[in-house]
């Protein structure tokens, strides 16, 4: 068992991000992986670390916190985390690996994305593939929401723009997505006038 406070400050910082949600997992993993790898190989190390957080809550007798850590670690993403780490951890992320990580967490194995022009993509396979075709072809373009996210419901929107960091906008969008048990279900990508 890793004791969190040997560790320093930073990991109890970045711990408490990720419990109160500030922070993705794959974000936390990024700053705290050297710290957490040895917890072990068989657990993804963002659910090792809440599960400690878990149990050193409990022997410190409080078993609140124990609670809370339990169900920040099984809680569903919210419908605005999930527009915005599809804008940044998928279609903005050039790192394969990452974003097959983010597509993982947050997208329903049944997943449909749906695109201008009738293409359709089904499961995460398809959404990573499509994903990967479209970074690839303007690898230094970010995107920027130009409103924060809307919910209603089950589901929610983001609209964006897209270009180089520094530079007009080239493009601009609006996802809609469902949403179903804390993960995207389906996406329909519009194109917008750029404002």
């Amino acid at each position: 068992m890793v004791d969190l406070s040997s560790r320093g400050l930073s990991v109890a910082l970045l711990l408490g991000q990720l419990l109160a949600g500030e922070i993705s997992r794959l974000t936390f993993l990024d700053h705290a992986s050297p710290l957490v790898a040895e917890t072990s190989e068989a657990v993804p190390a963002a659910g090792k670390v809440l599960a400690v957080a878990a149990t050193q809550a409990v022997r410190q007798g409080d078993p609140k916190g124990a609670l809370d850590a339990e169900r920040r670690q099984a809680m569903s993403h919210s419908i605005s985390t999930l527009l915005t780490r599809n804008l940044d951890d998928v279609f903005g992320e050039n790192d394969p690996k990452r974003r097959r990580a983010a597509i993982d967490e947050i997208f329903t194995d049944d997943c449909v994305f749906y695109e201008p022009g009738g293409g359709v993509y089904r499961g995460r396979d398809e959404i990573d593939r499509v994903a990967g075709a479209i970074r690839a072809t303007h690898p230094d373009f970010r995107y920027q929401p130009i409103a924060g996210p809307v919910e209603v419901g089950n589901g929610g929107r983001v609209q964006w723009v897209e270009g180089r960091p520094g530079e007009a906008p080239t493009h601009a969008g609006t996802d809609f997505i469902i949403a179903r048990d804390g993960r995207i279900a389906t996406v329909y990508l519009f194109f917008d006038k750029l404002p």
